[in-house]
């Protein structure tokens, strides 16, 4: 029923687009504002209360739901599958604005682009600013942020919706992502729209994304937890993604930079293995100098502290040289074929454990 569920859900998305705005985005904002404002007494546990009251209730109505529905017509249960996957899983809550982006170099319109990429981005870091930009970090943007978004609508949820029964498995991963992004940033409490806790390959200002001091409770951001608890979810499905990416494409040159990215212990994590698996994959050149020059630097303490018996041997990327080329339009094209790919690769696999559970039976 799953596999049959998210065909559906994702041939009714092409046919009618999700609206960022619609009914489910604007209940779930009510109801993550309310718990916020009647739990957070400025107390380490209180985000932890409030996370759980959030995204349980969601998890407990999903079930409940489907055991209703179940107990009068099992199409009722497919429905409501239908309906969850295509208001957590899909592309077109995202590819609009990219489509934009490539249009607008496609007319040689660099300013309407930036405008685009701006807007885009500005849903979720109403700061980011995109005129200075040139033509060449304008695509290494985009790419970056558009590789981003299609791993937290798609690769993520889906990961999680194969693994859980029913389908929880969404609303869990697309719920901490949400309450991650929504509590962070004076825990979204001022009617901004979602933040996301890193945008564009620049960490966000949220305190949310600072570590929590372990030593007391108080002073602690609300949104402390929720960032916490989806790092934690997104752990694999990250790696997965990421790994998907490599087998899709270039898979030499991109294990060779997610060994690269791994070897830095700075920044955050899930975000540089993505962006630097997906730079090998397509060959260009995704990461900031900033970033490259952490990984030699990462390579050559590593080298230092094997010299003096110490550590670990190199990982031998301190001549890391990463040749692929700067991005240009033609990069955002190779970049929804990447995406498209893998997302065949990932339905590819649903599929397969689909006709193996029935055959199992």
């Amino acid at each position: 029923m799953g596999f049959i569920a998210l065909i559906l859900a994702l041939t009714l998305e092409q046919l009618r687009p999700l609206a960022r705005d619609n009914v489910v985005h604007r209940a779930a904002s009510g109801f993550a504002d309310w718990i916020a404002a009647t739990t957070d007494a400025g107390r380490r546990q209180h985000g932890v209360i409030g996370w759980l009251l959030v995204i349980v209730s969601a998890i407990l109505a999903v079930v409940l739901a489907q055991a209703l529905l179940e107990a009068i017509h099992p199409v009722l249960v497919l429905a409501l599958h239908v309906a969850v996957v295509y208001f957590t899983i899909g592309f077109r809550q995202f590819s609009h604005a990219f489509t934009e982006i490539q249009l607008g170099l496609a007319a040689n319109d660099p300013d309407g682009a930036r405008g685009a990429l701006q807007r885009w981005i500005r849903r979720q870091d109403p700061g980011f600013v995109a005129a200075d930009l040139s033509v060449t970090e304008l695509c290494r943007v985009a790419i970056s942020h558009a590789l981003i978004e299609a791993h937290r609508h798609v690769f993520g949820p889906l990961f999680w919706y194969i693994l859980l029964p029913g389908a929880t498995g969404p609303i869990l991963y697309r719920g901490a992502q949400f309450l991650a992004a929504r509590w962070s940033c004076d825990q979204g409490r001022s009617g901004a729209s979602d933040r996301l806790v890193v945008v564009a390959g620049r960490p966000s200002v949220s305190a949310a994304t600072r570590e929590p001091d372990p030593s007391g409770s108080e002073g602690v951001p609300y949104g402390w937890f929720a960032d916490q608890a989806y790092r934690w979810l997104d752990w694999l499905p990250v790696r997965l993604a990421a790994a998907g990416f490599a087998i899709v494409g270039n898979f030499e040159d991109a294990v060779y930079c997610w060994r690269a990215a791994s070897a830095v212990h700075t920044g955050e994590a899930q975000r540089r293995i993505l962006l630097m698996t997906g730079s090998g994959a397509l060959g260009v050149r995704l990461a900031d100098p900033t970033l490259e020059a952490d990984m030699r630097g990462a390579d050559r303490v590593l080298e230092a502290e094997a010299e003096a018996g110490e550590g670990t041997a190199s990982t031998n990327i301190g001549s890391f040289e990463w040749s692929g080329v700067e991005p240009d339009a033609s990069s955002l094209r190779s970049a929804v074929g990447l995406v498209w790919r893998s997302v065949v690769l990932w339905i590819l696999l649903f599929s397969m454990l689909t006709i193996a559970n029935w055959l199992g039976r």
